[in-house]
């Protein structure tokens, strides 16, 4: 295959792949400004480890693998678990609740509120799925304080 050619080909696939991701996006309508701003702040600072929908964020988990065979990066799925604004803010200050994987103040200030508003308006909207061994698939970490 001659390099332009193979160029080409990497280019359409790129943009293949590129096209496969359009349709998803932040379900928070933009009229709702300021729960938008904090869905879009979860998107961009929580998504790599956290799922939830409305922030169209599939966490580092999007194939659902049972709990078991999961990595410790997975954190809480809040399309299933709700949570209310305080414990958000702390889970966001103290880098979730065990402190092990969640860094320290990944938003801070009025960013955190915002990410704490949207998630606890949000949060805990789509019925828990389980596996076969009853377990949730996808959805780790401590409850809370």
């Amino acid at each position: 295959m001659t390099r332009p050619l193979r160029i080409a080909t990497g280019l359409a696939t790129v943009s293949l792949i590129a096209l496969a991701g359009c349709g998803s996006e932040i379900e928070v309508p933009k009229e709702e400004k300021d729960l938008r701003a904090g869905a879009e702040l979860f998107n961009e600072r929580c998504s790599g480890c956290h799922s939830f929908e409305a922030a169209n964020s599939f966490g580092s988990n999007p194939d659902k693998t049972p709990l078991k065979y999961q990595e410790r990066t997975n954190g809480p799925n809040f399309n299933v678990r709700k949570e209310d604004k305080q414990s958000v803010l702390y889970a966001i200050r103290n880098g979730g609740f065990s402190g092990a994987i969640m860094p320290a103040n990944i938003v801070v200030g009025d960013d955190a509120e915002l990410v704490a508003d949207f998630v606890e308006e949000y949060a805990g909207r789509k019925p828990e799925s389980t596996d076969e061994s009853g377990s949730d698939g996808f959805s780790t970490g401590n409850q809370g304080p």
